[in-house]
């Protein structure tokens, strides 16, 4: 028998199917620790705004200020009608900060998270849903704002606001697929998150939020700037219901379109580098 010894290969690479079982895993365990999310989210807000005397209520009261202060001048320089103006302009800047901090700030959710990541023993996608659930919770106080302008100006929802539960939950969804895909990406490139806040300073110029998009109806700009915008879309499925205009089914057939290629994206990403996420930090 020879004395030569056998040759040992270790690998510490996992097969598709064992990376997308333990994909699997993280975000069945993520759901599971909702109540952990919850709270380090109000830990988020609270020590954001720590030593402040009106805490969250400073977001509500910034958003109040900025729709009274340019309200009335964009009215007049669109030749708008106020009435339907403000509450346009007030439902679409609420929404959309929304939309564009949950962006910027997905970018981050790892990195700011890296000390617990390498630290502890816990699902990445605890960070992405904390970053989900702190935003929606600073979304909830400036629903505030909304709810006084469409008192002022008897604005009331149509018979369509139903609509109004799955577009919401279309949007946590997203929100969580962005939070896991761009952070991800945020800690393997670091220029990341300034790219992003640069196109999303772009996208708020582009998309109706300051103006309505039946301005470019008879510009012949519509379809660039309105119907193949993605954020129009999903501004739409939401904004539409509250001021009282019928269901878009081309908005939904869009936002739905755009979200399953998100999904998609984010589930081959999450899946192939999950595993190298603790090595980036």
């Amino acid at each position: 028998m020879s004395d030569i010894p056998k040759r040992q290969v270790i690998a510490a690479s996992h097969s598709w199917s064992e990376r997308l079982r333990l994909a699997w895993a993280d975000l069945a365990d993520t759901a599971r620790l909702w109540p952990l999310v919850w709270t380090l989210s109000l830990f988020d807000i609270r020590l954001r705004y720590r030593g402040s005397l009106l805490g969250p209520l400073w977001l509500t009261l910034s958003t109040a200020v900025m729709v009274g202060a340019i309200g009335v001048l964009y009215a007049r320089l669109f030749h708008q009608d106020v009435t339907d103006y403000l509450p346009f302009l007030t439902i679409s800047l609420v929404l959309w900060t929304f939309i564009s901090t949950m962006v910027s700030e997905a970018t981050t959710c790892f990195t700011q998270a890296d000390a617990m990541i390498r630290s502890m023993r816990m699902p990445h996608g605890v960070h992405a849903a904390r970053v989900v659930m702190r935003n929606t919770l600073v979304l909830g106080h400036n629903v505030v704002v909304v709810a006084v302008v469409f008192a002022l100006f008897g604005t009331k929802p149509g018979l369509d606001c139903f609509t109004l539960l799955p577009g919401f939950l279309l949007w946590l969804a997203d929100a969580m697929a962005a939070s896991l895909l761009l952070g991800l990406f945020g800690a393997r490139f670091r220029d990341i998150p300034p790219i992003v806040a640069s196109v999303m300073q772009i996208a708020f110029y582009v998309t109706p939020i300051m103006w309505n998009p039946a301005m470019l109806a008879h510009r012949g700009l519509a379809k660039a700037f309105v119907e193949l915008n993605p954020f129009y879309a999903l501004l739409e499925i939401v904004r539409g219901p509250l001021l009282g205009l019928p269901i878009n089914p081309g908005a939904w057939q869009l936002a739905v379109l755009y979200s399953l290629g998100l999904f998609l994206i984010t589930g081959l990403v999450f899946v192939r580098a999950r595993p190298r996420l603790p090595y980036w930090l």
